[in-house]
């Protein structure tokens, strides 16, 4: 009998206030935008989509949502992001990562990151 385990996807879930402004947020990082309703998004790009919910009673300090992508290439993810604002310089961690912050307009967290080249 095989055992292999299936693919598991994660599609993490995003509170918002205003579901247009964030579509327009994520569009301004690169995303693909689109929406199922007048309450619920999606925002993809490279294998991710976030889903984007409006919550009435979302508050970014006690309910906000957070996320870690695994780039390529994190400097290359944060010039890409330069432009749209409370998007952190990647910088290298001891613990063998480069890794770099955006923040969105709801206060939701994306952080990415990259291995470090190796110095052997």
């Amino acid at each position: 009998m095989d055992s292999e385990q299936p693919a598991v996807r994660a599609s993490p879930i995003f509170p918002v206030t205003d579901l247009p402004r964030a579509l327009e947020h994520y569009a301004a990082l690169g995303c693909t935008v689109s929406t199922h309703d007048d309450g619920y998004g999606f925002a993809a790009m490279g294998g991710v989509e976030l889903h984007l919910v409006v919550v009435a009673d979302h508050d970014p300090l006690r309910t906000a949502a957070a996320a870690y992508l695994h780039v390529p290439d994190a400097d290359a993810v944060a010039a890409m992001w330069a432009d749209v604002p409370r998007t952190g310089a990647p910088v290298d961690t001891d613990y063998g990562l480069r890794e770099g912050w955006h923040i969105d307009p709801d206060g939701n967290l994306l952080r990415f990151g990259s291995p470090l080249p190796s110095t052997g």
